[in-house]
């Protein structure tokens, strides 16, 4: 009875702290992917151009594209197949490449391959952050046009934080950030499920027909939609790359049980609001939110483009420190923020994204402006996971 109750009470640890890692992936796996529905929609509508009857057309092939791309981009390839790619635990384009030279040699063209996708994936760090807490903060403009002016700002304030904390380490941001996103989660879910109930005949873009008929009717447009409709599973890159901070059970229980429900609810949500007016198409995310709560959830937005914006940079620290390993750049003072993770920070990397992004922000200054950038980074760097992974399966 004794030894008993001493592994029922080991079992009862051991889910506890699962349970505990599952949430803290969310703060830092998950939020890139769980910000995308800030614009990802609104983009992927507006690169049709569509008016009339044409919209609601765009709005259901756009809804079946965005459906059917985190089914089988995030969830059957990222986290069913390439998870299963990893090296010691850790993974990222690197990975792939390690485990690739191992298996037929160093040639050129799986580490120029590996090259290329890490280079990609560092453009995709850069955009990241630039684009996430802009489409945030411009939520203000929603409450009130004047404050267009303060959006770069804000913007880079934000930003400046965000970075200031990261040498903290995954763990204990993940700790902090984690039950954030799960309540950001739970909200955009539930604003989408509220308006889904009004209009549910837009559930019929579950079936990917919509989404075959969109691109074959839009043929002269098809890459401006796909590079809009890409927007939707940006993260997945940054998700697999974290893979080393968590492990794969924590992330796919993750992904199954919170992230994809809570998205298509509110991709759905958005869906049916741009049915039901039209005019929302500047903003269908915030325009899902009371009136009353149109603050609350510009505030939750712009701590979750935060959050969003460290799953990528604690990627970049992760590729950055096997790339050290493997040789491929000069070596760099690595730190190790935990013990129980394979966690890093590296000083130098932090302060060249801050450059970058800052100059980004400077730059381009809205979502539309950035979103061609982020689509070509997103996709090519996706693409080269797809080419060495498919390899290495063979």
């Amino acid at each position: 009875m004794i030894i008993n109750k001493l592994n029922n009470g080991a079992r009862n640890i051991k889910e506890k702290s699962l349970t505990l890692i599952v949430i803290s992936t969310l703060g830092v796996v998950f939020g890139d992917i769980g910000t995308s529905p800030l614009y990802a929609l609104k983009l992927s509508v507006e690169a049709t151009k569509s008016v009339g009857a044409g919209f609601a057309v765009a709005v259901y092939g756009a809804l079946s594209l965005i459906t059917w791309a985190l089914i089988v981009v995030v969830g059957i390839k990222y986290l069913i197949i390439i998870m299963r790619a990893d090296n010691h635990g850790e993974g990222g384009v690197f990975a792939l490449t390690a485990l690739l030279q191992r298996k037929i040699g160093k040639g050129p063209i799986v580490m120029i391959l590996g090259l290329i996708g890490a280079s990609l994936f560092f453009g995709d760090a850069l955009i990241t952050p630039a684009i996430s807490v802009i489409s945030a903060v411009e939520g203000l403009k929603v409450l009130n046009p004047a404050f267009q002016n303060y959006i770069v700002i804000i913007s880079l304030a934000l930003i400046s934080i965000l970075f200031a904390v990261e040498r903290f380490g995954t763990s204990k941001i993940g700790a902090v950030f984690g039950p954030i996103m799960l309540v950001w989660f739970l909200t955009i879910g539930a604003l989408g499920l509220m308006e889904l109930i009004q209009k549910p005949i837009v559930l019929k873009s579950l079936n990917p027909k919509y989404a075959y008929k969109f691109l074959s009717e839009n043929i002269g447009i098809s890459v401006l939609i796909l590079g809009a409709v890409v927007l939707a599973i940006t993260g997945a890159e940054a998700l697999y790359s974290d893979m080393g901070h968590y492990g794969k059970k924590p992330i796919r229980i993750s992904w199954f049980s919170v992230v994809f429900p809570c998205l298509l609810l509110n991709y759905y949500g958005q869906g049916a609001l741009l049915l039901s007016d039209p005019k929302t198409i500047d903003n269908p995310f915030f325009r899902l939110a009371p009136d009353w709560g149109l603050i609350p959830l510009i505030i939750l937005a712009t701590i979750a483009t935060i959050i969003a914006s460290q799953a990528v940079i604690s990627g970049v620290f992760s590729i950055t420190s096997q790339a050290v390993q493997l040789g491929y750049i000069p070596r760099l003072r690595v730190r190790h923020t935990s013990d129980e993770f394979g966690e890093v920070y590296l000083s130098k990397i932090n302060i060249a994204l801050f450059i970058g992004v800052a100059f980004l922000i400077i730059t381009f200054k809205s979502t539309e402006n950035l979103a061609g950038a982020y689509g070509i980074s997103v996709t090519g760097a996706m693409l080269v996971d797809t080419i060495l992974a498919t390899y290495l399966l063979i």
